[in-house]
């Protein structure tokens, strides 16, 4: 009987223990994310934003005749609004090395030219540029790319032709080509 008392008493504890409420406490806490507006603009090739090299050789009277293309070259924006893209060269004339004084100075416009050969960057190719014709780069910026959209790889790509025709003596001429993305 003690043990039947016994096992009833324990029962009756676990049972009362199984109704009893455990203590609880509640801490709430903000978090927020302080977002800038951020843009990139990098060479796929170099992932830099300092694209390497591009050498243009005038070899053959045909490449004189008809100009000389470079290979593709591809860039990437990354954005968190819309984008533009402009395209300019750094200054009016080619920088010149070489052995002549005389008859260097080559203009940029209408001697280097631009064609954007792919474009992924969900925005359209502004005239004058296209993506079936060279057109003329300057010294003063000229939209690329209108209204790209945002997002962390929207791509194009981009291919020069240069013409500077029998003018010039030979003799190495460089400029730099600036692209710029501004947000919109």
């Amino acid at each position: 009987m003690k043990k039947a008392i016994l096992i009833a008493v324990g029962f009756i504890g676990l049972s009362t223990a199984a109704n009893a409420q455990l203590a609880t406490a509640t801490a709430t806490q903000s978090a927020s994310l302080v977002l800038s507006n951020a843009i990139a603009l990098t060479f796929t090739g170099s992932g830099t934003s300092t694209g390497g090299a591009v050498t243009l050789p005038f070899s053959t009277v045909s490449d004189y005749a008809n100009g000389v293309t470079s290979t593709a070259q591809q860039l990437m924006v990354q954005s968190n609004l819309p984008f533009g893209v402009t395209v300019n060269s750094n200054a009016a004339n080619f920088t010149y090395s070489g052995t002549y004084t005389t008859g260097t100075t080559m203009p940029v416009s209408g001697v280097l030219k631009l064609m954007v050969t792919a474009n992924s960057t969900g925005g359209t190719v502004a005239t004058p540029f296209s993506t079936s014709s060279f057109a003329t780069l300057t010294n003063t910026a000229q939209n690329l790319i209108n209204n790209g959209a945002y997002g962390s790889n929207q791509l194009f790509s981009i291919q020069y032709m240069a013409t500077p025709g029998f003018t010039y003596p030979a003799g190495t001429y460089n400029t730099n080509v600036v692209y710029t993305a501004t947000q919109q």
